[in-house]
């Protein structure tokens, strides 16, 4: 696997502040460091010597010295445990169109390390979005539904797929330092699996150091729910790379998504980040929770070489798009290359009810066709004039993604700031 042994990172000192304010993912040590691989498709993997296939329903553990090659849909049942050691590699089978779904009552333990990360992959030679089912995990946490119950059953067996309860504080399982690539299958008329679903799941399930690569769906779907992540990668993923619905309370912190002009769709409903309350206004009780996210830290960038062009081509779309009945709260984070970098429902009225539901500050803004925009509506001078006072410290900039970030496929690159509006070279970690 390939070292990233510099982060992408953006540092900017606010004029008007003598702190520096830290925008986008950050750390001490670059966290991206041996877990991660941003090309996938080069990794020679070895062959399976053994089959996941049918039902789970006992505490079962896989080993790092076997491959394994999962086999149409299996279930991990009859709340057992599965239990994956660090260094596992499982390989979803392209034929059957693998897919591993946690019932709710069950856990998954894919507890990796950074050194040696659970992988799960395609089997095919030239590996593509959508060559396999992804991960579901199925919890017993509260969503927005009525009657506190939804299900996920796509071609799955519809029961064995239902999610939601009482229990926020729910426990499934732990996925950390996990890779999951080309992922996502498309079930014909249908819909298309995520790489990662999270459907009902409880803060005490960890989900920290997580990479999503190449998904033919979304890299992460979470429905309804009580969760904190961090340390999520979503790359280059055909759909969002996050998507919040269902009455989901998350906590998203120190995250990154890389999207592509040219492999992410440009399509309705495919952005960075989507954040709705809801798939359909009339399953929902409203009496309930909405959605609500809190992200922290995020960074999501277009990688083009040329991003005013594929804008101006109509290839690029806004990076947030939050939904009527929705809340947002969303700061030191950074924007860079989109068309424009938040979009608001049209059915969200401008008013200070819905702006203080809508928190967006500390943000920096590059290289964005405009900032933030209401659905179908040219005319955001109340939006701009709201987001751009200056308690808000969010900024405007217009610098080129391969000045304003770290080459992530260049690790003898040196690690570059901003500061001031002018680029700065330092030496690695800070």
């Amino acid at each position: 696997m390939k070292k990233i042994t510099q982060m992408i990172c953006v540092l900017l000192t606010v004029a008007s502040m003598s702190a520096q304010q830290e925008k986008g993912i950050m750390g001490y040590n670059n966290w991206l460091n041996n877990w991660t691989e941003f090309k996938p498709n080069k990794v020679e993997y070895g062959e399976a010597n053994q089959i996941l296939a049918g039902n789970i329903s006992v505490n079962t553990k896989l080993l790092k010295r076997n491959i394994y090659v999962l086999q149409g849909n299996v279930y991990v049942t009859n709340n057992a445990v599965l239990t994956i050691e660090p260094g596992t590699l499982i390989i979803g089978d392209f034929e059957t169109k693998g897919t591993l779904v946690v019932t709710k009552g069950a856990q998954l333990i894919a507890d990796g390390l950074e050194t040696d990360p659970v992988v799960f992959t395609s089997n095919r030679s030239q590996k593509k979005a959508g060559d396999w089912g992804g991960i579901v995990i199925l919890g017993d946490a509260p969503i927005n539904k009525f009657g506190n119950v939804g299900s996920y059953n796509l071609d799955l067996d519809p029961t064995l797929t239902t999610y939601g309860g009482d229990n926020a504080a729910g426990n499934s399982g732990v996925l950390r330092f996990v890779r999951i690539e080309f992922a996502g299958k498309k079930v014909k008329g249908v819909d298309t699996f995520n790489g990662l679903t999270i459907a009902g799941v409880g803060s005490k399930t960890i989900l920290e150091n997580i990479m999503v690569s190449y998904s033919g769906g979304d890299s992460f779907a979470f429905f309804g729910g009580d969760v904190n992540a961090t340390k999520l990668v979503s790359y280059k993923s055909i759909n969002d790379d996050y998507k919040f619905t269902q009455g989901v309370q998350c906590r998203l912190y120190n995250s990154l998504a890389v999207r592509s002009s040219y492999l992410s769709s440009n399509k309705d409903g495919s952005r960075c980040m989507e954040v709705k309350s809801f798939e359909k206004k009339n399953e929902t009780d409203f009496n309930k929770k909405q959605t609500l996210v809190v992200a922290t830290n995020i960074t999501m960038l277009n990688d083009s070489e040329n991003i005013k062009a594929d804008i101006q081509s109509g290839l690029v779309k806004e990076a947030v798009y939050v939904a009527e009945t929705a809340s947002l709260e969303m700061k030191r984070s950074v924007i860079s290359g989109f068309n424009p970098a938040v979009l608001l429902d049209s059915k969200t009225e401008i008013n200070d009810a819905n702006l203080k539901k809508i928190k967006i500050e500390e943000m920096y803004f590059n290289l964005c066709n405009g900032n933030i925009f209401t659905e179908y509506n040219s005319n955001n001078e109340d939006l701009e004039n709201w987001y751009g006072n200056t308690v808000f410290f969010n900024v405007m900039a217009q610098s080129d993604n391969k000045e304003t970030f770290i080459d992530i496929f260049n690790p003898k690159k040196p690690d570059f700031r901003l500061q001031l509006g002018k680029i700065t070279a330092s030496s690695g970690n800070r």
